[in-house]
């Protein structure tokens, strides 16, 4: 409005930021002195630059962000308005975009006017805690509320539950940052045992700080400030809610709702306790319904065409027993059974993918001839398990991988090696040196043969040169890279002709829990502990995308088989994908309630199976950004998820030391996937999970931290033997 634009103004001029001011001037189009419309200002601290975007009147109100403050929040003395300070959600749901949408934002809401700061500056996150009201009245405002609720009908109360956590924690927060830290414990104790279970380790954590000094360097703390919990509640829910507040003139409690959390409101029925448990619990609430909106390419790209040999030896095997031949059908080109394009899928060259070389074209025709002797699977057909076992690991075993052929498997140690074992008759050998190599006719057939040593071959090589646990590691699909990331902060490539390592990435400062090769190669995506994954190509050392979003540590990455999106699970309990093109986050996925641990696309682009340290595998449906699925039976944390090769079946491996089988067919057949149910998520899962459940294989001490599915359909899993 025109009073704030021109105390808003008077104050830069005071300030000497002309530069702005003029911008503001220009923008708000106040060049004489004729104010026009309502408009809200973002203007960043050091460089002097604004950005205006008109609100339009009333959209924070059906949001539950109004951006009212209360009579308590005025702070005499400061530009003569309400002063209120918000975090960056409030600013993105008005549509207004900071100069860089990257850096999370925290602003200043002066009438209509938003002043943003740069960095997430501590004090100023902290501040909006300033004194709140009587300390001694939040135990009769937070019971009050609960009473309220408690008392709702059943189709609301399940609903509005999600509110007791958050305030919570907030209310929690304020009394510790006022200094009433005996109110503050006395409120902790009394309603702490009614917050739902899975947020246990998050309480562990609030209930170590009990001193406004405990919150400047704290990360929860800071997360839980500056991003929004989102609660997605029915229209009738939340009018009920809003009217409660106001009758008891409760500004306490409406002042964190309007401030910390966001409120999804959709209409139609509210939804039951058990269709909202499955999707809460993880650091920042439920996903908006925006976040999972945007389309995404989950089909496969079609397969290059080149020639396949036909097999000599199945036609003479036909011939001997004098029967007639019968008509093989033409193999002509691999891509025969792709030729329509996927509706789905992404356009061919919608990022670019290596070429094939003829070593690859090689492969291809060997994975058609493998596949054609695959293995059907189902439930009436269970694949035979071969499990490998590191024993005497004394090193600790911390990452294993298998190559797509299965002729190779690395493990990646706590004592900063990574061994390399050849699991078929052939030994691993290096490449001679150079005074050999000078020797050798270039020209002859097997002169791929004649570059190795013999002299160096051997079932195991020992790779050095990290300085710090080996937490990932990915064999490149033609299987002539590794690679490998540590707590040391680097992604290692090392070469498998000569055993040495030929690249350290550096972008990591911190360490680095998992890494994966694109299935086409070339590219890879790494994710660690400052909370960012990373996508790479081989021959760059400055990443060419970083994926900022997730609030807590990157635990796993994997590329889709399209190689244009990639799935991250984080310990905020929530998984993303991104899309490699843009950088943007497609999808955000909640309803595990600890950290992810493991992710597996289906071979046909469409789901993603997630496990994590609660146990459960959760399905979803990437096209409609929904879960479709909740496998229970494990009773440890699921560290390895694989589809068969044509998707009939998903195994799991978990530090419960068993593999189990789930019928994958049967899962993800029937689903309601209708739009009302997009629109609102209520998703109906069903009951019992043991229905999918075809086999549970137990080892005697040995967590499963691998598994791989043979191109016919054999499963390997791996995991080293611990002796408690």
């Amino acid at each position: 409005d025109r009073q704030t634009l021109v105390a808003v103004l008077q104050f830069l001029r005071r300030s000497n930021l002309r530069e702005s001011e003029e911008i503001l001037r220009r923008e708000a189009r106040l060049l004489g002195d004729d104010l026009g419309g309502s408009v809200a200002t973002v203007a960043t601290s050091s460089p002097a630059v604004a950005a205006v975007a008109a609100v339009p009147p009333g959209k924070g109100e059906d949001r539950g962000n109004c951006g009212v403050g209360s009579s308590s929040r005025r702070e005499p003395g400061k530009w003569g308005a309400n002063v209120l300070l918000t975090a960056s959600g409030a600013l993105r749901d008005a549509g207004i975009q900071g100069p860089s949408s990257k850096i999370t934002h925290f602003g200043e809401v002066i009438g209509g006017a938003v002043v943003v700061e740069d960095q997430p500056d501590v004090s100023a996150v902290l501040s909006a805690y300033n004194q709140q009201g009587d300390p001694t009245l939040y135990e009769e405002y937070y019971s009050g509320l609960k009473h309220f609720i408690e008392c709702s009908l059943d189709c609301h109360r399940a609903e509005l539950s999600q509110l007791f956590y958050p305030l919570f924690v907030h209310m929690y927060l304020e009394l510790v940052y006022n200094q009433h830290e005996s109110e503050a414990k006395s409120f902790f104790e009394r309603f702490h045992g009614d917050q739902e279970c899975y947020y246990q380790d998050d309480l562990r954590v609030l209930s170590s700080l009990t001193k406004k000094e405990h919150m400047k360097g704290n990360e929860t703390m800071l997360d839980f400030r500056t991003s929004k919990f989102v609660l997605r509640i029915s229209r009738d829910s939340y009018q009920l809610l809003k009217r409660h507040l106001q009758e008891k003139q409760n500004n306490q409690i409406w002042n964190i709702v309007q401030e910390h959390l966001y409120i999804d409101i959709f209409d139609g029925m509210p939804r039951s306790k058990q269709q909202i448990d499955a999707m809460v619990g993880s650091l920042a609430g439920e996903a908006k319904r925006e976040a999972n909106k945007a389309k995404v390419f989950f089909g496969l790209l079609k397969e290059p065409e080149f020639d396949v040999p036909l097999d000599d030896e199945d036609e003479e095997g036909e011939n001997e027993e004098g029967k007639p031949k019968k008509k093989k059908p033409k193999k002509d080109n691999v891509g025969s059974k792709s030729k329509k394009q996927d509706p789905n899928a992404p356009p061919q060259n919608r990022i670019p993918l290596p070429e094939l070389k003829d070593s690859d074209k090689l492969d291809k025709v060997m994975n058609m001839k493998e596949a054609a002797r695959r293995v059907r699977l189902g439930p009436e057909c269970l694949p035979s398990i071969c499990f490998y076992t590191f024993l005497n690991a004394y090193q600790g075993l911390t990452a294993v991988d298998i190559t797509d052929d299965s002729s190779m498997i690395v493990g990646g140690f706590a004592d900063s090696t990574v061994r390399v074992w050849s699991v078929t008759p052939k030994k691993l050998r290096s490449v001679k040196t150079a005074a050999d190599l000078s020797l050798i006719d270039k020209e002859s057939d097997d002169v791929l043969e004649r570059i190795m040593d013999e002299k160096t071959a051997s079932e195991l090589k020992i790779l050095y040169g990290h300085s710090g646990p080996v937490y990932g590691t990915s064999f490149s699909p033609d299987r002539n890279y590794l690679l490998s990331c540590s707590e040391d902060g680097t992604v290692r490539l090392w070469s498998l002709q000569t055993f040495t390592c030929l690249v350290g990435y550096k972008g990591h400062n911190y360490p680095v829990w998992d890494t994966q090769f694109s299935p086409y190669g070339y590219y890879f995506v790494s994710g660690g502990h400052d909370r960012v994954a990373r996508l790479w190509a081989t021959d760059h050392y400055q990443p060419l995308r970083i994926f900022a979003g997730h609030l807590a540590d990157v635990t796993c990455t994997r590329f889709h088989p399209n190689s244009n999106y990639i799935a991250t699970g984080s310990a905020d309990r929530t998984i993303r994908l991104w899309d490699v093109l843009n950088g943007n986050c497609v999808r955000i996925f909640t309803g595990h309630k600890g950290p992810i641990h493991s992710l597996a696309f289906s071979p046909n682009g469409r789901f993603l199976a997630t496990g994590a340290t609660d146990g459960r595998v959760l399905l979803w449906d990437i096209g409609h950004g929904l879960m479709v699925g909740e496998l229970k039976g494990h009773t440890d944390t699921i560290y390895a998820l694989r589809f068969s090769r044509d998707g009939e079946i998903l195994a799991s491996g978990s530090m419960d030391n068993t593999v189990r089988l789930w019928d994958a067919v049967k899962a993800f057949e029937d689903l309601e996937t209708d739009d009302f149910t997009t629109a609102t998520g209520h998703i109906n899962l069903p009951e019992n999970s043991q229905d999918l459940l075809l086999g549970t294989y137990m080892t005697k001490s040995t967590p499963v931290v691998h598994l791989h599915f043979t191109r016919r359909n054999l499963l390997l899993a791996a995991g080293a033997y611990s002796s408690q």
